[in-house]
């Protein structure tokens, strides 16, 4: 029993030792990374509760087969929750050549990182009304702008931009189509219903976070709902299979994910707006 009893101690301090170094790890990690957003952003917008930083890439306007002075359509790019991060800078370079205005908020206003329990922290401390008032000011930053159709209006997301996106969509009608990367989902069909335009999801078949299960009744449900959508689950990667620019050029199940998205958004932004 005395040996016993000594394990059990032992455990439950290296447990204790253990949540304390992550609690603490935290902190010193956001100090670190202090300052990080300002560096990434190119732009500060007003936000519903001060200044909202952001990453705005547009088309090339001397190549592409679109109009040279616009407008163009907008897409609103959700980071994942490290937090916007060079990352999702490149892919909305990457989809700017496209022909489309594409902005990238801030919406752990102000925090990045690449520490895990950082991330699921600031992730927890970002709840969904406070994300819907940033995309809503995040679109009407763009009201004025001559070269930006913010009528045609997408909302894309990687991860818990990913889930972020359909719930957006969700609450906001205007949004003409929404791209889920690997995000949570909803198989409400009555929910599924307000949405105002088609849906692309695109999901790994190994992905722990997100059940294959979860992935068909969410396409299920949105054929009883009779929304359009595209739903494609891809063989032998897991979650976050699509992480970069340089990543999307070099790997070709990155690459195709990637295709779908381009040819999702020209049909429903451009050839389906008559643009």
């Amino acid at each position: 029993m005395r040996i016993l009893r000594r394990v059990v101690v032992g455990v439950l301090a290296t447990v204790v030792i253990l949540v304390l170094v992550v609690v603490v790890s935290v902190p010193v990690d956001r100090w670190f990374s202090r300052g990080g957003v300002e560096r990434l952003a190119n732009v500060v917008i007003p936000g519903p509760d001060g200044p909202l930083h952001a990453y705005v890439a547009r088309p090339p306007l001397a190549e592409g087969p679109f109009p040279a002075e616009g407008p163009f359509p907008l897409v609103v790019m959700i980071h994942e929750f490290w937090g916007l991060d060079a990352d999702t800078i490149g892919k909305a370079e990457l989809l700017a050549q496209d022909g489309y205005v594409v902005i990238a908020p801030d919406l752990m206003r102000g925090t990045t990182t690449r520490w895990l329990p950082s991330a699921i922290w600031q992730t927890i401390r970002t709840p969904d009304e406070r994300v819907r008032a940033d995309i809503d000011a995040t679109v009407a930053a763009f009201a004025a702008d001559a070269g930006v159709d913010t009528g045609r209006l997408a909302v894309v997301g990687f991860c818990f931009g990913g889930r972020m996106s359909l719930r957006y969509a969700l609450e906001r009608r205007q949004v003409a189509a929404t791209g889920v990367f690997y995000g949570n989902v909803d198989d409400d069909v009555e929910a599924l219903r307000r949405l105002g335009g088609p849906v692309l999801g695109i999901f790994g078949a190994e992905d722990g976070s997100i059940p294959l299960g979860e992935v068909r009744a969410f396409e299920a449900a949105l054929v009883a709902a009779d929304i359009e959508h595209e739903v494609r689950v891809f063989e032998g990667v897991g979650h976050a299979f699509v992480r970069s620019a340089d990543a999307i050029a070099a790997d070709p199940v990155q690459r195709e994910a990637w295709e779908l998205l381009r040819s999702f958004l020209d049909r429903h932004l451009v050839q389906g707006s008559g643009g």
